[in-house]
């Protein structure tokens, strides 16, 4: 087997997060006695900037009026920001989540397998861990041999810096793992480390744009719950496994990102 690592992202691809830090975002500008409110579809504008006190700062550069009256930007970002991480965990604390279909079930035969879990996500390690504990009940560290998040990597998505230090802390090639991503930013982080991607939308990513990517469904899948694909080849699988993953690095995507498909599979699923 060729497949000797998985890189997850975390936000939208380990678990639907992305509405409740809509909220969380939200929360803490009441709190704030700030006049912003971030609707669904000024979120899903919002996502194609990787990390919130990076979306912060755009939208008090166009806050004028507001910018004006604020003496220090960087200590008012990071004090919002940490008010809407509050709200968040307090959320996921609260049972408000569950893991998107598959996740669970690909951790376990991965670890049955004796491969290797990385994360390399944009979000704090707070989050990861209140996310984790919440569903799993359980430590992050105790199943994934490399975390690398804003903690530790400030550089957000696209910029494939996260993945590289996945890669170096799991001290694997990239040619030997797959990443699992939600959204284009994600995406061309991971193919820009020479990483191959499994993309699971959801509603705020369904229309993104998801060039060079392997395999595009709506979630990794179950026996009872089977994904469905928007574009590349599943190997007739109806939910994505260490097999199906396997095949998926095996073969070869040429320089345009044109699938070449192996003579002895005909069906595109």
């Amino acid at each position: 087997m060729k497949l000797k690592g998985i890189i997850f992202d975390v936000d939208g691809t380990m678990a639907d997060t992305e509405e409740l830090h809509r909220q969380a975002f939200n929360e803490a500008f009441h709190e704030f006695n700030l006049n912003w409110h971030w609707s669904k579809t000024d979120y899903y504008r919002l996502l194609f900037i990787s990390g919130g006190k990076e979306r912060f700062k755009i939208c008090l550069e166009k806050d004028k009026e507001l910018k004006s009256k604020i003496i220090d930007p960087h200590l008012f970002i990071e004090e919002l920001h940490q008010c809407k991480s509050n709200h968040y965990r307090k959320m996921l604390s609260n049972g408000h989540i569950q893991l998107r279909p598959g996740i669970k079930r690909l951790i376990n035969e991965a670890q049955d397998k004796g491969l290797k879990l990385g994360i390399a996500t944009s979000s704090c390690l707070a989050n990861l861990k209140t996310l984790i504990n919440s569903t799993l009940d359980i430590d992050p560290k105790e199943i994934f041999n490399t975390i690398i998040s804003s903690d530790n990597v400030p550089d957000k998505k696209p910029s494939p810096i996260a993945y590289q230090y996945a890669l170096a802390g799991l001290g694997l090639k990239p040619e030997s793992c797959v990443a699992i991503e939600d959204t284009q930013n994600g995406n061309t982080a991971a193919l820009s480390a020479g990483i191959r991607t499994i993309i699971t939308t959801h509603s705020y990513t369904i229309d993104n744009v998801f060039t060079g990517a392997s395999l595009v469904t709506n979630h990794l899948g179950e026996a009872k719950n089977t994904f469905k694909t928007t574009y590349g080849y599943a190997y007739n699988k109806s939910y994505v496994d260490v097999e199906l993953l396997d095949h998926i690095i095996c073969h070869h995507i040429n320089s345009s990102s044109e699938f070449v498909l192996p003579e002895n599979i005909s069906n595109l699923n």
